[in-house]
């Protein structure tokens, strides 16, 4: 059985020009990663915090233990605004539980603070990890289009290169 091309109508060899992916990222996811100046400084306070929070959580504490830990937490507070952006540093200052200097707080209003904050700090990690992510897929994206312009061998704007636009004259 032959088969029959119709060549009536034109057919186009040329293959469809490549589409551009743009991806966009929010303000927000942008900016994290760049908010945080110093990131191991502050993944070794959360470390630590962390673990304060363990052992708050399994051991009963003395009024000394208590007065120890309210100090650490003003501590651990005051360093990891060392390593963070302004805007962070507000966000904290506007959430961390402050305790009065006069009395010594008890261990619910410890746990309380510390989990607090190591919460705090796993929110900042997780969009400090979703930021580079996106960054990843974007650059991931951009590295693919040009590798499709490359095979098809169209310029970046999609555009056939002409028979003089090579290099040579």
């Amino acid at each position: 059985m032959a088969s029959r091309v119709d060549r009536s109508s034109p057919v186009s060899e040329q293959p469809d020009p490549p589409q551009v992916v743009v991806v966009e990222q929010d303000e927000d996811s942008a900016n994290v990663a760049d908010l945080v100046e110093q990131p191991a400084k502050v993944m070794r306070i959360g470390s630590m915090i962390k673990q304060l929070l363990d052992e708050v959580k399994s051991a009963p504490l003395d009024e000394a233990a208590r007065q120890r830990l309210k100090q650490i937490h003003a501590t651990s507070i005051k360093e990891l605004e060392d390593g963070l952006a302004p805007e962070l540093i507000e966000e904290l200052e506007r959430l961390s539980l402050p305790f009065t200097d006069d009395s010594v707080p008890s261990e619910a209003e410890l746990r309380i603070a510390q989990a607090q904050l190591v919460g705090w700090l796993e929110g900042l990690f997780h969009g400090i990890q979703t930021a580079l992510f996106a960054q990843q897929m974007a650059a991931r994206a951009q590295l693919e289009q040009m590798r499709r312009q490359a095979i098809e061998g169209t310029d970046p704007q999609g555009q056939v290169p002409g028979p003089h636009s090579g290099p040579y004259l």
